[in-house]
């Protein structure tokens, strides 16, 4: 029996796919960005992502690679190279960890490529290194979107708190004080609709 195919149009070319194939791919980082990790350590958590065909179906057994930069802030992979390849779950997501950093601080970006049949999908993900995080502490470094709660509620308390001192002295409060040097947080991100 011949399997099922359709043929999809695209850059002017017909290009067979096989009828289980997803038509689109959607990857999206559930864990692991904007880790801030100490210089020289090792990565306690990393990055998950999810793959999700054109319906919004996790993807299963989509090949998903992970590339560190060659050089700059970077690092490798626990196979001491610096792409991982893995396959995805019947949830459609990839987990990769422990990586080893280098001593180079500054912002790593880890391109995540994702391909089932002839359908392919990428985006690119940035982790921190940093010489301002002790390595001790590396395994509760600020990280995704569930640390970043308590980092903010933590802030707003210790603002609020000086601001009361202040108040309270009959002194005004001084400008706000510059963020600690090597440590960045990016951009928060924001998801409509099913996780």
């Amino acid at each position: 029996m011949r399997p099922a195919f359709c043929i999809v149009l695209g850059a002017g070319l017909l290009t067979p796919v096989l009828a289980g194939d997803p038509a689109i791919l959607r990857i999206r980082v559930l864990e692991g960005e904007g880790v801030v990790y100490a210089t020289g350590s090792r990565a306690a958590r990393g990055l998950t992502v999810q793959v999700n065909d054109e319906t919004g179906r996790p993807v299963e057994m989509a090949t998903v690679s992970f590339r560190l930069p060659d050089d700059g802030p970077s690092g490798t992979f626990v196979n001491k190279g610096r792409t991982e390849i893995l396959t995805t779950r019947a949830d459609g997501r990839a987990a990769v960890w422990g990586m080893q950093w280098n001593r180079t601080p500054g912002p790593v970006v880890v391109r995540v490529t994702a391909v089932k049949g002839k359908t392919r999908a990428g985006l690119m993900a940035t982790v921190f290194l940093s010489d301002a995080v002790p390595r001790s502490s590396e395994p509760s470094a600020v990280s995704g979107r569930r640390s970043r709660k308590w980092l903010w509620i933590g802030l707003a308390a210790a603002a609020g708190g000086g601001l009361f001192a202040a108040t309270s002295m009959g002194r005004s409060t001084p400008g706000p004080t510059p963020p600690a040097a090597g440590i960045r947080i990016g951009q928060p991100s924001v998801s409509l609709g099913r996780p």
